[in-house]
């Protein structure tokens, strides 16, 4: 059972726990220290904060952005923003402005194809949260015409899905720079998702630490061994940061549990001591 979990997300994205049940849980499971890292928004940020406070369980602030990246996928992440982030909460407006524009032409498209949904229905079932394909997903489930979240992805909202339309996102420099911009300690997520060679990885990091990239999500729940092997690697030859956490969305992702990921990780506090000692030594708060 490892101690820290420094990739997760509630309600106020696209996870099923709110910001304050993710704390409860991670009490109850043992956790010293939890990041919550929303997909492009920091709503969720006051409310774990608070709620680590009164259960003595660590909260770490952050988010998540999506990059534009040729292959595959590739996310930051940053720790440690402010409670309000003034440049990331800016540069997400204006994105969320983009994307609310992108799910009406989702939605256009699946009524194209002679499924009724209403935005309507979509801003219902996401609540508070920053609405997006996974809230589209869920209620392709809800109305039967698909029988899993995922299939939802594969077959209409997804790449090659009938009714998919391109995300606007940020280039990797320019997420790493607005961060940075707010304080965050700033992160590549879950490496493997670049979908590229070893040598090329090594290049891309090397090249992203130029533009003030800390360190890299080492530890993650869809890592084999050979690959956490080969990312600490790469964080020992650039001297960068190593983290991880679990990728956890709650019963969206049943098999993935606060932690522990599907049964494979084991994450040490020590880390998160090399990231406050690495923030203390520029007078970055923590």
């Amino acid at each position: 059972m490892g101690e820290i979990d420094l990739h997760t997300h509630s309600t106020a994205s696209d996870g099923t726990l709110s910001p304050s049940e993710i704390i409860r849980k991670a009490q109850n499971s043992g956790l010293k220290a939890v990041a919550l890292t929303d997909h492009d928004t920091t709503k969720g940020l006051q409310e774990i904060i608070q709620a680590g406070k009164e259960a003595d369980v660590e909260a770490i602030p952050g988010c998540e952005l999506s990059v534009n990246y040729p292959t595959g996928q590739m996310h930051i992440v940053g720790l440690w923003l402010p409670e309000k982030p003034e440049y990331v909460q800016n540069k997400l407006q204006y994105l969320r402005d983009r994307r609310h524009s992108r799910n009406e032409r989702i939605l256009q498209k699946l009524q194209d194809i002679g499924i009724q949904m209403d935005y309507s229905e979509v801003k219902e079932l996401a609540g508070d949260a920053s609405i997006g394909r996974p809230h589209i997903a869920r209620l392709l489930m809800e109305k039967n015409y698909v029988p899993t979240v995922q299939e939802a992805f594969d077959n209409y909202i997804g790449p090659g899905g009938q009714a998919y339309v391109p995300k606007d996102k940020l280039d990797p420099e320019q997420a790493i720079e607005v961060l940075k911009q707010d304080g965050a300690t700033v992160f590549l997520a879950h490496p493997y998702s670049l979908e590229i060679s070893y040598q090329d990885l090594r290049s891309e990091v090397q090249r992203l630490q130029g533009f003030g990239l800390d360190g890299m999500e080492v530890y993650y729940t869809e890592h084999t061994q050979e690959q956490t092997r080969e990312y600490l690697q790469i964080c020992k030859e650039f001297d960068l940061l190593v983290s991880g956490g679990s990728d956890f969305h709650g019963s969206v992702k049943p098999d993935v549990e606060l932690g522990t990921g599907k049964g494979n990780l084991d994450i040490p506090y020590s880390l998160l001591q090399d990231m406050k000692e690495y923030r203390k030594k520029r007078n970055l708060w923590t």
